[in-house]
């Protein structure tokens, strides 16, 4: 007749089976996938979440960024990789429910999961684990259910990010890069000024005297010895900061500029006395630029071989220096 008495007892030892009994997997798949089209792909967890998730009889898959996107934790990288991460997470949205259902994307924000992370030593954001499936089809082979995590190096770009994780879902996740107005809105800008450019231009290109100013200095800067100091790495000047360098085998950059302008002078004069000098109509002028140019041509010359005695020690002659 004591049966009263045992009741208590019979009660609490039901309700601690009730506590200990494995949750329904049906009905927190049911739950998170609400919470998943909640939140446009993504579930907001916190520390209750997060165990549902990560159950350890799970037969799903899930992706989840720690994070710590409040103001007051200034994290900086978790502001800007939350976009690649969302970005993702909608773009997964769009694949078949029975494959969309079998993996879940998740963010875990510090202050709404501080035992979380400290249950997993993270102290560091943003972070991404990898949990697979612990139960089902989709098992890890070798039997792992610890979850992996995102190697960064890569940066916080959506695209390499949408690759690993493809790696662990059912099916590749659908993502494609946004098009990048900025990017396409410079390079219609920048052909609009090249053309732009090229119609007021277009009258000195199709000038010949503007190519034949080009093909004159081209000449004058291969003659002075460009390509030779191109092909054998020439210094620009010497170490003791000389410009000339002794011997026929050798020459500075330096060099080759002073060289080009010598020449060129001299070309400019000669052409002065051939085409210009010969059609003034006044005696004097004339005259006046004949003396002008042939002074020219002889300081000139003089310049020239005072620097080819510079450069090769020796030589007996000179002009004028």
């Amino acid at each position: 007749m004591r049966l009263p008495s045992l009741i208590p007892f019979l009660s609490l030892f039901l309700l601690s089976s009730v506590w200990a009994a494995p949750k329904d997997k049906g009905a927190v798949r049911q739950q998170l996938i609400d919470l998943s089209a909640k939140g446009n792909g993504v579930i907001k967890l916190d520390s209750k979440t997060f165990d549902l998730l990560t159950l350890p009889n799970r037969d799903w898959s899930a992706s989840i960024q720690f994070t710590a996107l409040d103001r007051r934790r200034r994290c900086a990288p978790c502001k800007e990789f939350d976009p690649s991460w969302n970005a993702i997470a909608k773009a997964w949205t769009s694949t078949p429910k029975e494959h969309r259902d079998n993996h879940f994307f998740g963010t875990l924000d510090f202050d709404e999961g501080q035992a979380v992370f400290q249950k997993l030593g993270l102290a560091s954001a943003p972070i991404v684990y990898v949990y697979p499936a612990a139960e089902g089809p989709r098992q890890a082979p070798s039997g792992k259910t610890g979850p992996s995590k995102y190697d960064f190096s890569t940066g916080f770009e959506a695209e390499p990010l949408a690759i690993h994780l493809s790696n662990h879902t059912p099916i590749p996740i659908p993502y494609k890069a946004p098009i990048d107005w900025a990017r396409w809105a410079t390079f219609i800008s920048g052909l609009l000024g090249f053309a732009l450019t090229i119609r007021f231009i277009s009258p000195v290109l199709q000038s010949r005297w503007t190519w034949a100013a080009i093909t004159v200095l081209t000449s004058l800067t291969m003659i002075g010895g460009f390509m030779f100091t191109r092909i054998r790495g020439m210094p620009y000047t010497g170490p003791d900061g000389s410009w000339i360098a002794a011997g026929y085998q050798n020459q500075y950059g330096q060099e080759v500029q002073v060289i080009a302008l010598i020449y060129g002078t001299l070309s400019f004069a000669f052409l002065m006395l051939i085409m210009i000098v010969p059609y003034q109509s006044s005696p004097s002028r004339q005259r006046m630029q004949v003396y002008l140019w042939s002074a020219v041509v002889m300081l000139i010359y003089s310049v020239l071989i005072t620097l080819f005695r510079i450069k090769n020690r020796g030589y007996p002659f000179k002009l004028l220096l």
